[in-house]
């Protein structure tokens, strides 16, 4: 009997010490939580920012959402955390699960077209876990607030110029399109969109669509890039993150024109790049994240935004195009865009 109370007193001892670990855990939690007036957010980076400024835009335009909040409503402090998850997008799923595993973040801020899938999956296992997603699509889910940019507009304008300048260079009715992969926005959405903003300039234009494999060899770029060049393509389009500056390179060496995606790539290569269809990852992160920190982003629902939202547009008032574009082609694309912002031509 002794034996079995000396026992039984051991155990007792034994919950009380696991009991005032996890007492203490959750109360560095309560506590960091009252710090942060509740909030901690990471930005997961599906890649890596540096050569990457969609990326990059994402992460200050999160930054900037929590330090305009907390400057306008003292007391309050929340916290961001920024984390890339690499190329490797198999780990992607593994990384999403380990923020969320941690409770360590209430909102998880990511972009990428594949995050909704991912997300989906996540959610399931953690369905406190809130989620805002740019770049992607997923509706009905409660915990996950998603919202995609109109990549039909912004490529079809990406096309119309690229024909306007292949019309001009040389007469050819054909332009490229250089993309990392393969996937359903790439081919759905803005291949079909650049080809229809060449052909509202000429019904008969064509594109050669070209694909890297993945998102960081310039060499093999540049590659793709000076064999369709060689085969007559003027004007190209490249959609490969890193690998870009191959296009940009071999665009250089042979005299030929790109258009740039995203941001503003006029800076790259004067002369170069001559059109610049972007989105504004760095407002959109922004507006979201207040919403959100003011507790009123609408989780469950699933928006597309585009340019007469100010999310989607073509950069017209830079020197650099307005030196290297002839005034006949920038009236053109004016036109278009002035149809475009005004909402007299949809592209839904």
């Amino acid at each position: 009997m002794a034996g079995t109370s000396k026992n039984k007193s051991k155990f007792l001892i034994f919950l009380i010490l696991i009991s005032l670990i996890l007492y203490a855990g959750c109360k560095n939690r309560e506590n960091k939580q009252t710090a942060n007036n509740g909030v901690s957010i990471v930005v997961f980076i599906p890649g890596v920012i540096a050569g990457s400024p969609s990326y990059e835009m994402l992460a200050e335009g999160t930054k900037s959402a929590v330090e305009d909040f907390t400057a306008s409503n003292p007391g309050t402090a929340p916290s961001v955390t920024v984390i890339e998850g690499g190329f490797n997008q198999a780990e992607w799923e593994g990384q999403v699960t380990t923020l969320a595993a941690s409770r360590d973040y209430d909102l998880i801020v990511s972009s990428n077209p594949s995050l909704p899938v991912i997300v989906s999956s996540v959610s399931a296992k953690f369905p406190g876990q809130k989620f805002l997603l740019l770049d992607g699509e997923l509706e009905g889910n409660p915990s996950v607030y998603t919202l995609r940019y109109n990549q039909r507009e912004q490529a079809y304008m990406a096309g119309h110029i690229a024909a306007l300048t292949a019309l001009e260079l040389a007469g050819e009715k054909r332009i490229g399109l250089v993309a990392a992969q393969e996937y359903p926005v790439m081919n759905n959405v803005i291949l079909p969109g650049y080809t229809e903003g060449a052909r509202a300039v000429d019904p008969g234009f064509s594109v050669d669509f070209r694909v890297v494999g993945n998102w960081f060899d310039a060499a093999k770029a540049a590659e793709l890039a000076a064999g369709m060049i060689r085969g007559g393509v003027k004007v190209l389009l490249p959609i490969a993150g890193g690998a870009s500056a191959g296009v940009v390179q071999a665009a250089s060496e042979a005299e030929a024109k790109v258009i740039w995606f995203d941001t503003s790539g006029y800076a790259i290569r004067p002369g170069t790049v001559i059109g610049s269809a972007i989105l504004r990852q760095d407002k959109a992160a922004y507006e979201k994240v207040t919403l959100y920190l003011r507790g009123t982003l609408p989780f469950g629902k699933a928006e597309i935004a585009g340019i007469t939202e100010g999310l989607v547009d073509f950069i017209e008032d830079d020197p650099l195009y307005i030196s290297s574009v002839s005034a006949t082609i920038r009236g053109k694309q004016a036109a278009l865009i002035t149809r475009l912002r005004s909402g007299e031509l949809r592209l839904d």
